[in-house]
């Protein structure tokens, strides 16, 4: 289930939302696909290289908890929260907030922050989409998708809805077909599509699931 959040990930693809990546990974668990798309490849990949001296691996970094999430939430938007009270209907200070939270997995609050963004600039599409990803993660999956079937009624081919959609029938749904109608809808309108291969592997993983069941 694209915003101009804060948290960008350097390593995703070009053009895929946080909430995506997201998404993706957890239908990467079933496809096995997340090696074989972000490792590197070409030259840079297959040229031999000096073996290093092995380091001491470093100690990982500690998970944070949702509550310290929340608090640092909390404090980056505290500044933007200011702001808003001088002016209340600025729609790009609420996508702010409203990716702020979203970043730290605060889904009820930026689910609200994006809510109100979209009631002054309503076609605004990747705040949509980003607003779909909050309701699928809070639990609301019927939720999720209406905002995607309306962000696909101000763009019919949007590339971010379209595979949303299909990931979120697919898995929160349990709707292989709806998810391949989608997925298919997407590669028709983008035949260049450079996730292609991927949505292409989705879509024979649905297919192959729903026929198990059958």
């Amino acid at each position: 289930m694209a915003s101009n959040s804060e948290s960008s990930v350097s390593s995703r693809p070009a053009g895929w939302t946080p909430g995506q990546v997201a998404l993706l990974a957890a239908v990467c668990l079933v496809l096995g696909l997340v090696g074989g798309y972000f490792l590197p490849v070409g030259k840079a990949a297959n040229s031999a290289r000096p073996v290093a001296v092995a380091s001491a691996p470093k100690a990982p970094h500690p998970i944070p908890t949702m509550e310290q999430m929340k608090a640092l939430a909390d404090s980056n938007a505290a500044p933007l929260l200011e702001k808003l009270k001088a002016t209340p209907n600025d729609s790009a200070l609420l996508t702010q907030l409203a990716s702020i939270y979203s970043a730290n997995h605060q889904f009820k609050e930026a689910t609200q922050y994006f809510g109100r963004s979209l009631r002054i600039d309503p076609k605004n599409i990747p705040n949509r989409v980003a607003l779909a990803s909050c309701l699928y993660y809070s639990g609301d999956v019927d939720g999720a998708l209406a905002q995607l079937d309306q962000a696909l009624k101000y763009d019919p081919k949007d590339v971010n809805s379209l595979f949303d959609v299909g990931v979120m029938r697919w898995k929160g749904k349990n709707d292989a077909a709806g998810a391949i109608a989608a997925w298919q809808e997407l590669l028709k309108v983008h035949p260049d599509l450079d996730r292609r291969p991927i949505v292409e592997r989705m879509i024979a993983e649905a297919r192959a699931g729903a026929a198990a069941k059958n």
